[in-house]
């Protein structure tokens, strides 16, 4: 079966969607951008287009758009059976536009990665009807929450296949947890709040002089949080590491104890499932998706708007951290290991490929 996928080809979600794909597939790829160096070893270069755009996060794509004829000639020449965008609402609809406009003979399967539904529809009408008609010509999507898929289904969505943008293996146990270590890991940017979490551990650090935190990741609010770190309740707790390799980051995962994120919007994200993964106690921020995840003071605490956690409310699951940390793990090995989704994926491709459906 041969697919293409199609996403930033610089973004290693997207490379790890390609390691699962390629034993399974004959996989090809249009990146928006660029290539990691990771897909020279999973994806021949003649089996791969770069188009070079700048694609943005919050829009305003017409770069990636001015690239059709190029990937309609492309995928002409290759003849996929399908084609796998990433993010329905940039290079989703370049999928569908090769397809309804281009005449590439080739069925869809989608899959969002949270904003393209949780947010991007809300924001126009045009945006609105834009995903709407994505979805629809997709004979498959994916989500990675039940929450995403209800809202996929209310737009239109035909099919929606739901599992977790999981770990690609477990984790060993770490050998050592430091208690007092929290570990935040999400962009600095406004979406996922990072000045909410500096006021969070404050909170917890008033009555915790051994608290610490780990900030890693950068984005546009960086100067303005390590302003807000240099305030007397923060001085000196709070460490920014910028953006980490893979290796580097799973070592924080190891140490700390605590794991935060609290973003205004998100799907179920990869992040608290690798800090799970690691048997880090997750403080999340109280979103329909996270409650899939986390059983308020059973298994780490969901945070309502407004509300800031204390030394005390952490204290039952700091009582029972390893047992806790160690049912977390178990979870993610149960239901959020990504190769088998992804083999479980690539097996409904097989079956509507070989069906009527299209």
């Amino acid at each position: 079966m041969r697919l293409v996928l199609i996403g930033d080809g610089q973004s290693p979600h997207l490379l790890k969607w390609a390691r699962a794909l390629a034993p399974r597939v004959e996989l090809w790829a249009i990146s928006s951008r660029g290539f990691d160096a990771g897909f020279d070893a999973l994806v021949p270069p003649e089996r791969r287009l770069a188009l070079g755009t700048t694609p943005r996060f919050e829009g305003g794509n017409a770069g990636l758009l001015q690239a059709l004829p190029t990937v309609v000639r492309w995928l002409k020449a290759a003849q996929p059976d399908w084609l796998a965008p990433h993010y329905l609402t940039s290079h989703g609809t370049l999928a569908w536009l090769a397809v309804r406009f281009g005449g590439v003979k080739a069925r869809i399967a989608g899959s969002a990665w949270g904003s393209d539904i949780l947010l991007t529809p809300q924001k126009s009408r045009l945006m609105g009807w834009l995903t709407r008609r994505v979805l629809q010509a997709c004979a498959l999507t994916t989500s990675d929450s039940r929450h995403m898929a209800e809202r996929m289904r209310a737009l239109g969505a035909r099919e929606v296949m739901t599992f977790p943008f999981g770990l690609e293996a477990l984790p060993p146990w770490p050998e050592h947890k430091d208690d007092a270590l929290f570990f935040a890991n999400r962009a600095l940017e406004a979406l996922y709040r990072p000045e909410r979490v500096l006021d969070a551990f404050a909170a917890i650090a008033r009555d915790w002089p051994e608290a610490q935190l780990v900030v890693a990741h950068d984005g546009a609010l960086r100067p303005a949080l390590e302003a807000r770190a240099a305030q007397p309740d923060l001085a000196g707790k709070v460490r920014f590491v910028g953006r980490l390799d893979a290796a580097t980051q799973a070592g924080w995962y190891a140490q700390a104890r605590w794991y935060l994120s609290l973003p205004a919007s998100d799907s179920v994200s990869v992040s608290v499932l690798e800090a799970m993964g690691h048997g880090c106690i997750p403080i999340l921020s109280d979103l329909p998706a996270n409650r899939e995840l986390v059983d308020d003071g059973h298994n780490g605490l969901i945070l309502a708007d407004g509300e800031l956690p204390t030394r005390t409310r952490l204290a039952p699951l700091a009582a029972h951290a390893d047992a806790v940390g160690a049912a977390l793990q178990e979870w993610v090995g149960l239901h959020a290991l990504f190769p088998d989704s992804v083999q479980t994926y690539v097996q409904r491709l097989e079956q509507i490929s070989g069906g009527s459906q299209s």
